[in-house]
């Protein structure tokens, strides 16, 4: 189960802000379980539960939770119709999708319906919580072992070693990143690289506040609305390879 974190504070209050959350799956037994590590978390509430698509669309009007878990397989409704209704109806709930399918046509069509998330059902639970939290705040979340696939898929890449130096799509060449500081770049390299906020923190020693700064930046000055399209753009404009 997912170890204990603490909330997060509003400004200036100190008290938790509370993401609400809504799960969706056929399987009782999973919905019990997604329920159970995500209501140890101070700052995590779980507002409602649906079986199938349909439930989900309905629950979503009723409950107004920020972020909804999504099965993708189910009855009536599945998971990629049911997060095409819900964004486009409700453009400020973010949809993760979950799902035991590790397959391509999900995942595309899931980001294509404006799914905010994708993972698979064997993560940790601690990933399961980042992804709520992520989700919550805004930011686009794939699981790493998918990310790749979405570069290659989004560039017309196939799978297979990186180019070599001096090749189309090599590092230096392609797509331009607009008016990107050096910093700028080298925290666009690490967010490429799947590292979280406080990671890259780490990495480059300074401040997380300063790091979600200049991701912040990056996103204004290449026109992208999450990190997933800022990895893209990354891969575009050479400034990282597959497997680089």
């Amino acid at each position: 189960m997912g170890r204990r974190r603490a909330g997060r504070a509003v400004a200036g209050r100190g008290r938790p802000v509370t993401v609400r959350v809504l799960l969706v799956d056929d399987q009782p037994l999973l919905l019990q379980g997604f329920s159970m590590i995500l209501s140890v978390e101070d700052d995590l509430q779980v507002v409602g539960q649906a079986t199938d698509g349909e439930l989900a669309v309905a629950a979503v009007a009723e409950l107004a939770p920020d972020v909804v878990l999504m099965d993708v397989q189910m009855p009536r409704l599945d998971g990629i119709e049911a997060t095409r209704r819900i964004v486009a109806d409700h453009p400020a709930v973010r949809v993760v999708i979950l799902t035991t399918f590790d397959r391509d046509d999900y995942l595309f069509d899931a980001l294509a319906a404006g799914a905010s998330g994708f993972l698979l059902k064997n993560a940790d639970p601690d990933d399961l919580v980042d992804a709520v939290r992520a989700a919550a705040h805004g930011h686009a979340l794939l699981a790493p072992e998918v990310t790749r696939r979405v570069i290659e898929r989004s560039t017309g890449q196939d799978a297979g070693p990186a180019p070599a130096a001096g090749s189309p799509g090599a590092a230096g060449e392609g797509i331009p990143l607009p008016s990107l500081t050096q910093r700028e770049r080298e925290v666009l390299v690490l967010v490429a690289r799947g590292l979280s906020n406080a990671e890259i923190a780490r990495e480059a020693y300074v401040s997380e506040a300063t790091v979600k700064t200049h991701v912040s930046n990056v996103l204004a000055k290449l026109g992208v609305r999450d990190r997933v399209q800022a990895v893209v753009a990354a891969y575009e404009g050479g400034l990282v390879a597959p497997g680089g």
